[in-house]
């Protein structure tokens, strides 16, 4: 009987932490499609333009 027990606790665990995993994984692809829509609509939050090169910033080596 205890080993039983052992393996329902195991598996309770384990249903637990896969249900976890997947609303973290909804989560995460719930953001992504949000901030593809936001960019799509052109609310982007971050910076748009083009990439300036890092080039300007430094001194040229000796």
């Amino acid at each position: 009987m205890f080993e039983y027990e052992i393996h329902q606790n195991r598996h309770a665990a384990l249903v637990e932490e896969a249900n976890h995993a997947r609303l973290a994984r909804e989560a995460y692809r719930a953001g992504r499609a949000a901030e593809r829509a936001a960019r799509k609509a052109g609310k982007s939050k971050g910076p748009s333009g083009p990439v300036s090169s890092l080039r300007s910033h430094f001194t040229r080596a000796a």
